[in-house]
């Protein structure tokens, strides 16, 4: 197995998850249309081209080793809105503001961030992948776009620092390449004995605990269509 390791750090993110209502809740670990975002920012694939988009979601896998989930905020928003109308259109967040003020309307929303989380990902390319793990090696260093962890907000704290690794499967690939995350003393940060895994394909050396079926396979960037597909899951006990 050839895999290409990089690692996730910083003070906020927010994996999104399926939204109902005013909440926007946050995954505890980066799901697939998050890493392909994160991936399509590095390549320079811009959000608006369609055949981009799905060639990169056809040419990769994603695994995740999670040290930590990080803690959970939730932030308080308001924000305004033009009122109901179906004769208008709004391309812009500008257009939506240039309604006259009493046309506005106030929404409350709440939405989820994991603090001071740590992840690691492993891509993995499909038979017929329009890219090598070098081409998203070099991406990963050197991004077209400024990837973050899940929005805007949210920025690195910590190099990706992408490896490219062979091993016999998803543990052993992991174990290969270790996050290098220190503190502001340049001490590395204590990691976990115990650590979760989640995986959309065979891992090799790891066993299924259970299996989850999340609504983050992109189908459309522009219309904001995601189905739903297969992830597996274990927690796994390891050797300090």
């Amino acid at each position: 197995m050839e895999a290409l390791i990089f690692q996730l750090y910083g003070p906020l993110a927010s994996w999104g998850a399926p939204a109902v209502g005013e909440t926007r809740p946050s995954s505890d670990h980066p799901g697939r249309a998050a890493l392909l975002g994160l991936l399509a920012a590095a390549l320079g694939i811009r959000r608006d081209d369609g055949p981009g988009q799905q060639a990169l979601a056809s040419s990769v896998r994603f695994a995740v080793k999670q040290f930590s989930a990080g803690r959970l905020m939730r932030d308080y928003h308001t924000v305004q809105v033009p009122g109901r109308d179906k004769k208008a259109r709004y391309f812009t967040r500008k257009d939506e503001l240039a309604v006259p003020k009493d046309k506005l309307n106030t929404v409350l929303s709440s939405r989820e961030y994991r603090q001071d989380g740590l992840w690691q990902v492993a891509v993995l390319l499909s038979e017929h992948s329009d890219w090598n793990l070098d081409e998203l090696q070099t991406a990963l260093k050197t991004p077209v776009f400024t990837p973050h962890l899940g929005r805007k907000a949210c920025p690195l704290a910590a190099p990706l620092a992408p490896k490219k690794v062979q091993a016999n499967g998803l543990r052993e690939a992991f174990a290969s390449a270790p996050p290098r995350i220190c503190d502001q003393h340049g001490r590395w940060l204590h990691l976990p004995d115990s650590v979760d895994f989640y995986w959309e394909d065979h891992a090799g050396d790891i066993a299924v605990q259970d299996t989850r079926q999340p609504s983050d396979d992109v189908i459309s960037r522009e219309r904001w269509q995601f189905g739903s597909r297969q992830e597996h899951h274990a927690r796994i006990r390891e050797e300090s």
